[in-house]
């Protein structure tokens, strides 16, 4: 599913806007930023989780459909280039993040990261805000999810290894497709989809949990039968704890920028798509028709196999004692 982006920017104050004339910033422009809460309320119940974190605003990864879009313009900036170029940096995360894990008030609830925008963009391999977001929940025992397109990930495989010994935590990465002109077009500031493939495999084979979240599909773009069999047979190969399919939609922020790109780059499929998107979500038959189309290759493809078992937790007693590993971890896609 797409999570509800947040509905207003934290508190912040600017500290400094950086440019950085490497390569893999050439372009970006960084305003490093103080926030006063790291944890934030999800709004509404439909979602399995209540809080989330987002240590970045804005993501370089530049994917042409992102819900999060929108939340550029909190902060007066556009939900185009300014979201893809500008990005803010809440450097101070980590800290504020202790802070309000030793609050008394504060009650162990699950935290999902990379519900709004990638916590594993480019800019986290020069901040290295997410050690010491890992660091924090593991000290205080608090679950938490991951979800990312970002490779850069597996930098931290250990400290995710080390932080599900003492609490429950899960990853899955998004993978809408292994066509190679629909990534390059669709998502152009992301890790190639196999190098995904390979990072689902390497987290499951550690013991961390990891799925794969299929998404978004795009109707005529990333919905052939075979590319939908292809992205389903490596992560099952992968060992993926789950495949999920979602169709694209398209809120607004998000239509004015997306339709553009399509007319620019599938001109034949605009009268589709405007037939398709009167309302953001697409028609639920053609949701549930994607859904039966994944859920036949799963079963065609044999989708429930061994997956390592995840690694010996310690109890919440004492740090010094652990538990017996939990047994074999089906699975389940």
């Amino acid at each position: 599913m797409f999570y509800r982006a947040e509905m207003a920017p934290e508190p912040l104050f600017e500290i400094a806007r950086r440019r950085f004339d490497t390569p893999e910033f050439r372009g970006m422009e960084f305003i490093e930023a103080e926030c006063k809460t790291i944890i934030n309320p999800v709004p509404g119940n439909y979602l399995p989780f209540n809080w989330s974190i987002n240590p970045y605003r804005g993501c370089s990864h530049a994917c042409v459909y992102c819900f999060a879009r929108p939340t550029h313009t909190f902060l007066d900036m556009n939900a185009g280039s300014d979201f893809e170029k500008k990005i803010v940096v809440k450097v101070n995360a980590p800290e504020v993040l202790r802070r309000q894990l030793a609050a008394k008030r504060w009650k162990g609830e699950g935290i999902a990261m990379g519900t709004n925008t990638d916590p594993y963009q480019r800019a986290e391999g020069r901040y290295r805000l997410m050690p010491g977001i890992i660091g924090a929940l593991t000290d205080y025992r608090n679950p938490f999810s991951i979800l990312t397109k970002g490779t850069l990930i597996l930098r931290d495989l250990q400290l995710l290894v080390e932080a599900a010994r003492t609490t429950d935590v899960s990853t899955a990465f998004s993978i809408g497709t292994l066509d190679e002109d629909a990534w390059r077009a669709s998502e152009p500031g992301t890790p190639h989809p196999r190098k995904r493939i390979e990072a689902v495999r390497t987290l499951n084979e550690a013991g961390i949990p990891c799925g794969v979240l299929m998404a978004p599909i795009l109707p005529g773009i990333t919905d052939d039968p075979r590319q939908l069999r292809e992205v389903v047979a490596a992560a099952i190969d992968a060992g993926a704890t789950h495949v999920s399919p979602i169709l694209l939609h398209l809120r607004p922020g998000v239509r004015e920028e997306f339709l553009p790109w399509l007319a620019e780059t599938y001109p034949d499929l605009v009268e589709r798509y405007e037939q398709l998107y009167r309302k953001p979500y697409a028609p639920a038959a053609e949701r549930d028709a994607l859904g039966r189309r994944v859920s036949g290759l799963i079963r065609s493809l044999g989708g429930v196999r061994p997956a390592a078992p995840p690694p010996a937790r310690l109890s919440r007693g004492s740090r010094g004692e652990r538990n017996e590993p939990q047994g074999e971890q089906l699975t389940l896609v």
